[in-house]
């Protein structure tokens, strides 16, 4: 017996001016509606999706504050120019050169204005996948470098990087302050060269510190990545959750065959 397909209606629960908000959305992420282009007129929209002015209008205002598109009264809404980024973690993975900046910062200007900004840091005990992923015991402790990655003053990315205590304890990782190009760089000069990164990568509604520190305007899902780095002898020196606005960005993965 064939079970009949329920129409999409029936199915989603969402209202309609969400609905409405993540068609257009996913047109946008996808190229369908190019940066730079104009979105439907609202008569266009009131008659695709049977909605009212005061929905479609509601729709579009969602949009508008996820940094999607842009528009004022009297004008088309059009795609914002940079609708989504995409970063390339290969690109940044090896120590830059001591006197050269954080690769992250090399890589992001082809974005625009890049800046790092340090939150903290600190000895604390990191989130259970983070101490296991380090290879601590249960109440182990670790350093925590927390930092705010922004582009053309815009947050990209709310940056925890964890480090076992017995590898950076009395170095410069420990101060608050930036290191010139950056921990990998540092961690290499200590004689813990990077060897291998692994990638975990989920999306999750945002916690309050990421809904605040990215200047959220709704709970659409963050990219969470864990990436765990490697040493000789497979030892495990960083483990940093990274969290960004998955309606603004994706991540781009080189794979080549085993």
């Amino acid at each position: 017996m064939t079970v009949p397909k329920p129409e999409a209606d029936d199915a989603d629960r969402r209202a309609l001016h969400e609905r409405i908000a993540a068609d257009l959305r996913d047109e946008i992420m996808s190229g369908d509606l190019p940066p730079g282009g104009k979105l439907p007129s609202t008569t266009q929209l009131k008659e695709r999706f049977v909605a009212s002015n005061a929905t479609v209008q509601k729709s579009l205002q969602l949009l508008k504050d996820e940094g999607l598109v842009v528009g004022r009264a009297g004008a088309a809404v059009t795609v914002r120019e940079h609708r989504q980024r995409t970063m390339r973690p290969a690109s940044y993975m090896a120590p830059a050169a001591s006197d050269e900046p954080y690769r992250w910062l090399t890589e992001a200007r082809r974005h625009g204005h890049p800046r790092s900004r340090l939150l903290d840091v600190a000895e604390t005990r990191p989130p259970a996948d983070v101490g296991a992923a380090l290879g601590l015991g249960e109440g182990d402790r670790a350093l925590l470098r927390c930092q705010l990655l922004t582009i053309d003053d815009e947050p990209v990315e709310l940056v925890h990087s964890y480090y076992p205590l017995e590898i950076v304890r009395g170095t410069a990782v420990m101060e608050r302050r930036r290191i010139k190009g950056g921990t990998p760089t540092l961690l290499a000069e200590l004689g813990h060269p990077p060897r291998l990164s692994v990638d975990r990568v989920s999306a999750r509604v945002p916690t309050r510190e990421q809904y605040t520190a990215l200047r959220l305007s709704s709970s659409l899902p963050v990219l969470r990545t864990l990436r765990i780095v490697y040493s000789d002898d497979e030892r495990p020196i960083e483990a940093t959750v990274m969290a960004k606005a998955g309606h603004l960005y994706e991540v781009q993965y080189e794979i080549t065959p085993e």
